[in-house]
C-alpha cells in the first residue's frame, strides 16, 4: 500500500473531527463526501485543493474507519 498524498493535511484533519463529533456530518460523509465537504459543519467551512477534492470524491465508505483507512491508503 502506499500512503496517499492528501494525507495528513489540516483540511483533511478538520473534516475527520467534524464526523467523529457530529452523527449527522458523518452520515452525510458517508453517503456524499464532497455534499457534505461543501455544506460545512455547524460554522465551520473545508477548503480542499482540487486533488484533494477529486480523491476524497472517489471514495466509498460505510463506516468512518474505513473512510479514514482510505484517506490514508491508496
Amino acid at each position: 500500500m502506499m500512503v496517499n498524498v492528501i494525507y495528513p493535511h489540516e483540511e483533511i484533519s478538520r473534516i475527520m473531527t467534524a464526523a467523529v463529533v457530529s452523527l449527522k456530518f458523518r452520515k452525510d460523509l458517508l453517503q456524499n463526501p464532497m455534499n457534505a465537504i461543501a455544506q460545512g459543519y455547524g460554522d465551520e467551512t473545508f477548503i480542499l485543493a482540487k486533488d484533494q477534492a477529486e480523491q476524497l470524491s472517489k471514495i466509498h465508505a460505510k463506516t468512518l474507519e474505513e473512510f479514514a483507512t482510505k484517506i490514508i491508503y491508496t
